[in-house]
């Protein structure tokens, strides 16, 4: 049953997510929070699409945290591939291990409990809690935020992410009912990552188009400060970390200095490479080479 005290806005974003909701796995009914808990590690900086296959083979996997966490570390992130950001993946194996050891291998409800994991942060706390046992919090992304910016504030662009601003904005739209809130929350997202989308909206086909306040002032363009403008891949040092990443992956054993030398001519930059990733816990430097974390 809607909930009554709804607003319009929120009742209208909510049956439109009804029906236009994409099915991705992880929204499945029967899908357990372990499984939501991955799908949201997953979900940073990454595209739902290129989720998918990652998240069906790692739940095929490790089903729960306790077979994620009877693994080393390095398995993970063998797993992990080309998804990107790896540290998410040693992050999302220590969250295994701790649920193991502090709440016999289940997935807490308590959003403090849920932060105190490893990798946790607010948002992926609030979301956990929110889909994957239906409690009632404002859950922001920046999908979410983009929708709030345009639709509620009239601007083209939302500001940059600010806790103490965006949970209060969402707040103020959520329903009371649970089931309604959990309902707005992901139609919200749903909305700005395939309608609301920031370089091409599709404002005839929004189901508050009518509600919008950035159309009802003619669509005003964007005054503030410009994003910067994201750093070139080609040639970067990030790319020679996945590439020095994938060498790692594929080996079992320490890949030797020398090996690494194809991967760019600059020896310098390998070694400058090679250390920031063994600071960040993705690689351990031994006598004969290079491996991944045990």
């Amino acid at each position: 049953m809607p909930d009554a005290t709804a607003s319009p806005f929120a009742s209208a974003v909510a049956s439109w997510f009804a029906d236009a909701a994409r099915p991705l796995p992880w929204r499945a009914a029967e899908i357990s929070p372990w499984a939501v808990l991955v799908s949201e590690f997953m979900l940073q900086q990454t595209q739902a699409a290129r989720v998918v296959p990652y998240w069906e083979a790692w739940i095929a996997r490790w089903p729960t945290p306790a077979d994620l966490a009877s693994e080393p570390a390095s398995e993970a992130l063998r797993a992990w591939e080309r998804l990107g950001y790896p540290r998410r993946a040693l992050w999302l194996h220590a969250a295994a291990s701790e649920l193991v050891e502090r709440h016999g291998g289940e997935v807490p409800r308590d959003l403090e409990d849920l932060l105190a994991l490893k990798g946790v942060g607010p948002y992926t706390a609030r979301a956990v809690a929110a889909f994957a046992f239906g409690d009632r919090h404002p859950v922001v992304d920046t999908n979410t935020r983009r929708v709030i910016a345009r639709a509620i504030d009239g601007d083209a662009v939302a500001p940059p992410p600010s806790t103490a601003r965006d949970l209060p904005a969402m707040e103020a739209l959520l329903p009371r009912d649970r089931k309604a809130a959990h309902a707005f929350n992901a139609g919200a997202m749903e909305l700005g990552a395939t309608v609301c989308t920031a370089r091409a909206p599709r404002c005839g086909e929004c189901p508050v188009a009518s509600l919008c306040a950035w159309r009802a002032a003619g669509y005003p363009a964007h005054t503030g400060p410009r994003r910067r403008a994201q750093a070139r891949f080609e040639g970067s040092d990030r790319q020679l970390r996945g590439r020095i990443m994938r060498e790692l992956r594929a080996a079992h054993r320490p890949v030797a200095r020398t090996e690494l030398s194809t991967l760019d001519g600059d020896g310098d930059r390998i070694d400058r490479v090679l250390a920031t990733l063994v600071a960040d816990g993705l690689a351990t430097a031994e006598p004969d080479g290079y491996r991944l974390p045990d």
